[in-house]
């Protein structure tokens, strides 16, 4: 297992952050995931987040995954998968499912969500095919519905390979993003890049597709690791074989391993949001299928107005308000189910977030009640399947297929 000279190596483990947020992170008034909270939290989910462990504090006492959170196996080195050295499962964890705080700071998408730890790279964040092919195994066998692939390589292997059919037997959708965190490289990673793994890429504050690259905010590199036999990299927007949905991934807040707030951004961030969508889904829509529930994330985003899918943002950006309440097929009719309605509210004053054309001028601050039943058709996004009255469910794809930003310290990127 090779790897660059990562920060983990320089410094030791991440160190717990000194501030905490008291604000949602903007990605939270981007997808409005409260609103749809009254009809799913994700309860009775479990998802996956298999990378480099999530720090076991995070699942005791007043930790963001308290009661929630259970310890898997470490596939590589001594213990379980409660130590994570360089924070990016806890910051992924915790953007899945984190519990809402009493202070208004920044919660996961899905807050009823369980998750399942599954250490799949060694300390400093270094994984290969067959760790993840072993990891992808595990989250299966453990019951997981939605596994959320944090490490992506730069090579197919038919071990990997052979994983990702199994987990999708076992009745497990993969989520992966469309490259690492941290440099660009002009080619597909894995797992994103097999059929039946939903690609994700990430998104702005102005809804364009985030620069593959980055550095560290306050200046200098922020490392990066490798996979197995070289240095792995991300992936430059449209350079990929496919982009299913995309996103926030640039300056998110998370909590690290030992408390405190984070500012994380990459492809990997924005995958995590995507399998709390798909959390919260699962948890209204538990009989959904892996296809039926990839073409659901796929048929209700937001539409980037441009031929689908687009090369860069797939059929656009991720969005739990349709994806949860939007009518369901009921099995043997082309009739929809009926979805109760519940009440949007309007932004919080003071937070305007700019949206990218992703979102079709559809503007949060002009949405005061939406319908959940008639959501898909309302918001005028092209939605077929909602205009057929199929239910958005049907799907309407056919595809399946940074270096972390530091603010007061930053949670270091896994396996890239």
């Amino acid at each position: 297992m090779s790897q660059t000279l990562s920060d983990v190596r320089q410094n030791g483990c991440r160190k717990p952050a000194a501030r905490a947020a008291d604000r949602p992170s903007w990605s939270q008034v981007f997808l409005r995931p409260e609103a749809v909270w009254p009809l799913s939290r994700g309860a009775g989910v479990t998802v996956a987040v298999i990378g480099s462990g999530v720090d076991a504090a995070a699942g005791s006492g007043a930790g963001a995954l308290a009661g929630r959170l259970t310890l898997g196996p470490r596939l590589h080195g001594d213990g379980d998968a409660g130590r994570d050295c360089v924070g990016h499962g806890t910051a992924l964890a915790t953007l899945v499912a984190g519990r809402r705080p009493a202070d208004g700071g920044p919660s996961g998408v899905a807050p009823a969500a369980k998750v399942l730890a599954v250490a799949a790279t060694d300390d400093a964040g270094s994984t290969n095919a067959d760790l993840l092919a072993r990891g992808i195994r595990a989250a299966a066998d453990g019951g997981a519905r939605i596994g959320l692939v944090a490490a992506p390589i730069g090579e197919s292997a038919p071990a990997l390979a052979d994983a990702v059919g199994y987990a999708t037997a076992k009745g497990m959708l993969l989520v992966a993003p469309i490259g690492p965190d941290n440099q660009a490289v002009n080619a597909p990673v894995y797992p994103a890049g097999y059929p039946g793994v939903l690609a994700v890429a990430g998104i702005g504050a102005d809804g364009a597709p985030t620069r593959a690259g980055g550095s560290d905010s306050a200046g200098g590199s922020a490392g990066s690791s490798g996979t197995a036999g070289q240095a792995a990299a991300a992936v430059a927007p449209g350079r990929t074989s496919r982009v299913d949905v995309t996103a926030p991934g640039e300056g998110l807040l998370a909590a690290g391993p030992g408390g405190g707030t984070f500012t994380v951004s990459g492809p990997s961030y924005a995958a995590a949001l995507v399998a709390g969508t798909a959390a919260l889904v699962l948890g209204r829509s538990p009989s959904l299928t892996v296809e039926q529930l990839a073409d659901r994330l796929r048929s209700t985003a937001y539409r980037p107005g441009t031929a689908l899918p687009d090369p860069a943002v797939g059929w656009g950006a991720v969005d739990p308000v349709t994806a949860v309440g939007a009518p369901v097929a009921v099995p043997g009719s082309t009739a929809a189910a009926a979805a109760e309605p519940v009440v949007v509210p309007p932004p919080p004053d003071g937070r305007p977030v700019r949206l990218a054309s992703a979102v079709t001028g559809v503007s949060l601050g002009g949405a005061a009640l939406l319908g959940l039943a008639a959501a898909a058709a309302r918001v005028g996004r092209n939605r077929a399947a909602a205009r057929a009255g199929a239910g958005a469910g049907a799907g309407a794809g056919t595809g399946t297929g940074g270096g972390t930003g530091e603010r007061d310290g930053a949670v270091a990127p896994t396996g890239q």
